[in-house]
């Protein structure tokens, strides 16, 4: 079952990848939105619901999300969302693949992320959590205000901050946040599925991840707009799986390490994913040429 998991979580990551590459490359193609007014982000919406790459984004969304919520059913949040790392590595071989050049550096920092999945793994292992009551209440209230408080806050600073970098990064940290909401609401959803269809069409979850799913679309596309994806693309690679394994330690319950020395590996091991993660989102080293779209302006 273990391997299984790993498998499911790669699958999504790749599918993942290839739809952050569609997505990046339709937000330079679609109205600009210098501000978050009314008009501006209707022309953006608009323009991004109907484009064919946008689109086919999705489509890639809807089989990574697939594996994504089996991976979740199945295994641990602490652990599947981490595996969602992979799609860095993932990236940088799409990125061989267009012809684009990949530096020993690049090089590097993949296989130290790659060893660092490994050594997770092996710590970590897979064991969903010791709770069959399903989420503790208290902690999931506390970590959902919290994260709303936290998103909000990194939305409200991009919209003041000039440099494109810096408000990407920013977007980037809000939608790792949303994305992690994401992750923590499918696992309830497919804990009460299990019981049924009908269980599942009148829980809350479901129709919760509709909204914070659309919600996390939404930034995203602005985050891929507002600057380079060096500054986005980390942001959430870095904050998603960690607000995760924060959520699936107090929320659900679930023990991510085996012996007395394991927490202090894993807390090393994630540093150093932290550090790859960065240098490993210069996989599109500059932004898309700069493109004049009807009802928005040059970048």
């Amino acid at each position: 079952m273990d391997w299984l998991v790993v498998l499911l979580s790669l699958g999504a990551a790749l599918a993942f990848a290839i739809s952050t590459n569609l997505k990046h490359s339709s937000a330079a193609q679609v109205p600009y939105v210098s501000r978050l007014r009314v008009g501006a982000v209707a022309r953006f919406v608009t323009a991004t619901l109907s484009h064919r790459l946008w689109l086919a984004g999705i489509v890639t969304d809807a089989i990574g999300l697939s594996l994504q919520v089996l991976a979740l059913h199945l295994g641990a949040l602490a652990v599947v969302q981490p595996l969602l790392i992979s799609g860095l590595l993932f990236s940088l071989l799409l990125r061989r693949r267009q012809g684009r050049p990949v530096t020993g550096a690049e090089v590097r920092w993949a296989l130290v992320l790659t060893g660092c999945l490994v050594g997770f793994l092996s710590l970590a292992g897979t064991n969903p959590g010791a709770g069959g009551d399903g989420p503790d209440r208290l902690p999931a209230v506390v970590a959902a205000a919290a994260g709303v408080g936290l998103a909000l806050a990194c939305l409200v600073l991009a919209h003041r901050r000039r440099p494109a970098a810096d408000a990407a990064a920013l977007i980037g940290v809000a939608v790792g946040v949303v994305y992690a909401a994401t992750a923590a609401l499918l696992k309830g959803l497919t804990d009460r599925a299990v019981h049924g269809p009908l269980v599942a069409l009148t829980s809350w979850q479901l129709y919760t991840v509709v909204v914070v799913g659309a919600i996390g679309l939404f930034l995203s596309q602005l985050a891929f707009q507002a600057g380079p994806l060096t500054a986005s693309l980390p942001a959430i690679a870095t904050v998603d799986p960690l607000l995760s394994i924060v959520v699936g330690v107090l929320v659900y319950d679930e023990h991510i390490h085996r012996g007395p020395w394991s927490g202090l590996g894993l807390v090393v091991l994630m540093a150093l994913l932290g550090a790859s993660v960065i240098q490993l989102g210069k996989v599109d080293t500059d932004r898309p040429v700069p493109q004049r779209v009807s009802g928005g302006r040059p970048r």
